[in-house]
């Protein structure tokens, strides 16, 4: 069976092949049994891991117009109002997912729209399951400008954020490339974090809680207002 893995990992797919390959191969030849099988299968083992951890599966987007779909793999950790977004510059409410180390990486377009803006902070790196990690850890902020229905745009900000062991943000996004929703643009190495900031007047309505598991680029996470304001949607908090 064919593993489909992601652009953004052929360096190091490629160097730890070439170590864990020469590791095992020394280990099986050099070493006496039982340290020598052993050694190789550690060896094997941690292979394996890096294969698996720069997966890159295709996956099949929702149905429907407006949507806000998950930009990466891992658990919904939070769903609340924030007054002060760079790009929004206005409340929005954040969904934050937190990916382990065995979730899919490889970081996707929430929504379709035109990139309009980009932000490397340098910062720490606490775990990303810690809520101060979104404002101190290493992030890359894209602004995405998505049509409202009306000739107008809006903003949406996806934020990628360094974890404690995710030491490299990679973001191949370009200012003023067109992205599809579920559209791959980056990933995050390593456990880590992603943000969603959409417009409180501009979310129509979130369609996960605090504990949903989700896939990128394949699970809805919401709907916008293309048209006209909305209220809080019901479950967030400030």
């Amino acid at each position: 069976m064919r593993i489909p893995l992601t652009v953004y990992g052929i360096p190091e797919i490629l160097l730890f092949t070439a170590l864990f390959g020469g590791a095992a191969a020394a280990a099986l030849l050099g070493l006496d049994a039982p340290v020598g099988p052993v050694a190789a299968g550690l060896g094997i083992g941690s292979w394996l891991f890096i294969i698996n951890f720069f997966r890159d599966p295709n996956r099949q987007l929702p149905d429907g117009e407006a949507l806000i779909v998950a930009p990466a793999d891992g658990k919904v950790t939070d769903i609340i109002q924030v007054d002060d977004v760079p790009f929004v510059d206005g409340p929005a409410i954040r969904i934050g997912i937190f990916l382990s180390v065995f979730d899919v990486h490889v970081n996707k377009s929430p929504v379709t729209g035109r990139v309009a803006y980009q932000k490397h902070r340098p910062g720490g790196y606490l775990d990303a399951r810690d809520p101060a990690c979104a404002d101190l850890n290493e992030a890359h902020d894209l602004g995405l400008l998505v049509a409202d229905g009306t000739g107008g745009t809006f903003p949406v900000l996806v934020r990628q954020i360094a974890g404690l062991v995710a030491r490299r943000i990679v973001c191949r996004a370009k200012d003023g490339q067109e992205l599809a929703a579920g559209e791959r643009y980056g990933m995050i190495k390593v456990g880590s974090r992603t943000e969603v900031y959409v417009p409180v007047d501009r979310l129509a309505e979130t369609t996960v809680k605090v504990g949903t598991m989700v896939k990128g680029g394949r699970d809805l996470i919401g709907r916008l207002r293309v048209s006209t304001p909305t209220e809080v949607p019901e479950g967030a908090r400030s």
